[in-house]
């Protein structure tokens, strides 16, 4: 078995966290996550409310397991937060935006605490701030998140920079993938992608189908779909999703998307009929990896195989 420190903090079997995706996965999936030996996650939306919240940590922790939520920092309420320490999971990512205040109350919970980070700089601040755990996200991730620096640069600074565990995301969703930045003295990756595809994805089953026929440069990054329902996300953080013909007809016009008031109601209707062609799907560039469904279980353990491949390069 691979040992590290998130193994070992977290009473795990492999060194990894499946990535709280808003939308994507929720308790069910992050639940089966960590029956694998992984460590599973599920995300609080800027709508959801301390009930849901408190439903989702009951059934992601069904048994004991441990389990982890992600929090949006410009998004957070106080209610929210609130529910989220009452649930008191092993795990807390609060990234993106101001997350000085949700760090130290979460600290002074006893909740370990990971910070996203899309420089360098941004990982320093972070452990500054009080972060446990800096989680270094590259450019090539999906979802929301900086595209400045592609993973693997950003890691080798950032391991350099910081004194607390680091795992490494963006762009990483096979057993070499997860091999590569523990070689480079990540504790852990942290996955998404990867998972997009599994049955107990929250995604619904067309939206699950774009991503496992979607090829390797199929993804755009941009706030085409942010500005589009006009959300509130900090604007330097963008989002990678599935290229369609809704972002590249708005891509460099997201002044004009602002007040189409007919483009947004067009993007949300097309989310509730399930038309792709328009409505999002976001998805890292290693998107073209995922190329079957297959159970949360299957991904895990394909991940496990990293010790072979450590092993067999004498790294171990």
């Amino acid at each position: 078995m691979l040992r590290t420190w998130l193994t070992d903090h977290f009473r795990l079997t492999v060194p990894l966290v499946a990535a709280p995706m808003v939308g994507a996965g929720d308790a069910r999936l992050a639940a089966a996550v960590c029956a694998a030996g992984g460590l599973g996650t599920f995300g609080v939306a800027p709508t959801s409310t301390p009930e849901w919240i408190a439903e989702q940590a009951a059934a992601a922790g069904a048994g004991g397991r441990s389990y982890g939520i992600g929090l949006m920092a410009w998004a957070l309420t106080d209610a929210q937060l609130d529910a989220v320490i009452e649930a008191r999971p092993a795990l807390v990512s609060v990234s993106f935006g101001d997350y000085a205040g949700p760090v130290r109350r979460l600290r002074a919970a006893g909740i370990t605490v990971a910070v996203q980070a899309g420089t360098t700089a941004e990982a320093v601040e972070a452990a500054r701030t009080g972060a446990d755990i800096v989680v270094a996200r590259g450019g090539e991730g999906g979802g929301h998140g900086r595209a400045e620096v592609a993973t693997l640069p950003l890691l080798q600074g950032v391991l350099d920079a910081v004194d607390v565990p680091v795992l490494a995301a963006g762009g990483i969703a096979t057993a070499r993938g997860l091999a590569a930045v523990l070689a480079a003295g990540a504790q852990g990756a942290w996955v998404g992608t990867a998972f997009l595809g599994c049955a107990e994805s929250a995604l619904p089953e067309g939206a699950r189908q774009r991503v496992v026929t979607a090829g390797e440069t199929g993804t755009a990054y941009g706030r085409v779909f942010d500005v589009a329902q006009r959300l509130g996300w900090p604007p330097e953080f963008g989002g990678r999703a599935l290229r369609n013909a809704y972002f590249d007809r708005w891509q460099g016009h997201e002044d004009e998307l602002a007040a189409d008031d007919a483009a947004s109601a067009e993007l949300s209707a097309a989310r509730q009929s399930g038309d792709y062609d328009t409505a999002y799907v976001y998805a890292g560039q290693a998107v073209g990896l995922v190329d079957g469904e297959r159970t949360a279980a299957d991904v895990v353990s394909a991940f496990a195989r990293a010790e072979q491949l450590l092993h067999r390069f004498a790294i171990t």
